[in-house]
């Protein structure tokens, strides 16, 4: 896969990058929620990185500029900032350890396995809706953990373990299409 240097410098690459930056300040902010209005500054800051993830995707199809590069650095961006924040979430003692271990065990087992995927197929496979759905709905819960919403109210609950849900299948259905998309390209060489 040779990557061009012009493929480096869209306007929705360089989104990507600088949510890629938020991560830095949300470790800061996360770390001092005892400071006042830090947790709404929070989400005040999670609002402009949903924001620049849904205008880099816009931007890219209407400028005709999806790279591959783009579809490295968007979900990395995603991964790397909702890291971040999960980390300092679970550091600070605002979310389980399993919430946790799910969210960052799924990511991993997928940037993983799309390292290894791109390397037999010479391309990066694109985000797919399921998981954009899932870290969607994820957001939502972490966003309701900033913003102290009731933990025992029927909505976080039905986000929560919804998210959950969307965590096993959306893994699962990202290894089928690896093991797919694997499939036809040595059905191919044969």
């Amino acid at each position: 896969m040779k990557i061009e240097k012009k493929e480096f410098f869209t306007i929705s690459n360089l989104l990507s990058f600088f949510r890629l930056l938020l991560a830095v300040p949300f470790w800061y902010l996360i770390s001092n929620f005892d400071q006042p209005n830090f947790r709404y500054y929070t989400a005040g800051l999670a609002v402009v990185g949903a924001v620049t993830d849904w205008l880099d995707g816009v931007l890219a199809r209407k400028f005709n500029q999806v790279t591959e590069v783009g579809k490295i650095i968007d979900p990395l961006a995603d991964k790397i900032t909702l890291g971040a924040i999960v980390i300092a979430l679970y550091v600070t003692n605002e979310i389980p350890v399993y919430y946790f271990a799910f969210i960052i065990g799924r990511d991993i087992i997928i940037f993983l396995g799309g390292i290894y995927v791109s390397s037999k197929l010479g391309k990066v496979l694109p985000s797919n809706k399921l998981g954009k759905l899932t870290v969607s709905v994820i957001a939502v819960v972490l966003f309701m953990v900033v913003l102290m919403v009731d933990r025992g109210s029927i909505v976080f609950l039905s986000f929560y373990y919804f998210s959950i849900v969307l965590m096993f299948i959306s893994l699962f259905a990202y290894m089928y299409r690896a093991y797919e998309y694997l499939q036809r390209k040595k059905n191919e060489s044969v």
